[in-house]
């Protein structure tokens, strides 16, 4: 099989912009075997720069038997070993790739739960521990994601490549622009087709998403205040959250409280993802999709939460960076298309239609 120059044009983008490897920095790089292609170029990338690469491969097709094999001993198990290595790296690269998106969809959903209550303390070190651990998530176009993107293989690493083989300090500038409009805000509004929501971001972090965190990157997010979320929200895209789709979800607040929801499909999962801890039927992130490279609907988060013209709202945990406010062990966005709606701040339109008018 040939190789992709552009595979190695995205791992010189992640090690050199989205991490900023310094030498004899230790670098995790994390990702299934579909991904070695790219976990050999970051390989390289970082011995090239004088870092320290800590490679983690993860086996295919074991997360089900896991489930549906482990005692309960085993799925409370946390595992020392691996945290302390995290916990001596100083930069983490996490591959976005899978060789079964659906592999978890007959397993118990409590039986997950249960587990990412367990792992939450490692990952909440790499997101929200900046000042100890910096960290990108990346995309990596595989066979899996492209099945569920509805298009070829070809057509799928173009559309990967296209939305991250930008000029990213320029766009950032175009980010920086929108991001002090909510940084300076006080109230926010979504109104339209679909949704009648009011929250409040006063005093809260707005955060431009430059490709340095997420790799695409493209949106400006930021953490609601917990108890100020009054009105309602239908969503248009699916989720497909630990291999289970919900889609067609509706969601009622009441003092930040979620106090009704729906689903056309999926109600059960959801029902159990907002029981997982107290703070999961609140809301930790709400987020706007910026990026003008990505257009369609994919089922792959990464991507659609940066879609232009949409904007996202996170069941759970509020990234510290944001100002936290909302600790929970899980943080699921969910997508809306809003080019048949306004987003409002303290009483300007600012995005009419999916198009801005700063």
């Amino acid at each position: 099989m040939p190789f992709d120059e552009r595979t190695r044009k995205l791992a010189e983008i992640a090690v050199r912009y989205s991490i900023n490897v310094k030498p004899q920095e230790k670098i995790i790089i994390s990702g299934g075997s579909e991904a070695i292609p790219f976990l050999v170029e970051l390989y390289k990338q970082i011995i090239l720069v004088g870092g320290i690469p800590i490679v983690r491969v993860n086996l295919p097709n074991v997360s089900d038997f896991f489930y549906k094999h482990a005692n309960d001993n085993q799925l409370e198990h946390f595992p020392d070993y691996w945290f302390d290595t995290v916990k001596q790296a100083q930069g983490y690269i996490g591959i976005n790739s899978d060789l079964n998106t659906r592999e978890l969809t007959n397993t118990d959903p409590k039986k997950v739960a249960l587990r990412q209550k367990i792992l939450h303390k490692i990952s909440d070190y790499i997101v929200n521990t900046p000042d100890k651990i910096r960290r990108v998530t990346i995309a990596y176009p595989c066979l899996a994601l492209a099945q569920d993107a509805e298009m070829s293989l070809d057509e799928y690493e173009e559309y990967v490549y296209r939305a991250c083989l930008i000029d990213w300090k320029k766009f950032g500038k175009e980010l920086d622009k929108i991001n002090k409009v909510f940084e300076k805000g006080n109230e926010v509004k979504l109104i339209g087709e679909g949704v009648e929501l009011t929250f409040s971001i006063k005093g809260r972090n707005c955060i431009p998403d430059k490709g340095e965190e997420n790799m695409p990157g493209g949106e400006v997010f930021m953490a609601p205040v917990k108890e100020s979320l009054q009105g309602w929200i239908k969503f248009d895209y699916p989720r497909i959250v630990s291999g289970k789709q919900i889609s067609g979800v509706y969601l009622k607040f009441d003092k930040g409280k979620i106090v009704e929801y729906r689903a056309e499909k999926g109600k059960e999962f959801l029902g159990e993802l907002l029981k997982t801890d107290e703070n999961a039927s609140y809301i930790g992130e709400f987020g706007v999709g910026c990026n003008p490279m990505i257009n369609r609907y994919t089922n792959d988060l990464l991507f659609d939460e940066k879609i232009f013209g949409t904007i996202h709202l996170a069941l759970g945990m509020a990234y510290t960076q944001n100002g936290g406010g909302n600790d929970s062990s899980i943080h699921v966005d969910i997508v809306k298309d809003m080019k048949q709606g306004k987003i409002i701040v303290d009483g300007k339109i600012i995005q009419e239609r999916g198009k801005w008018k700063i």
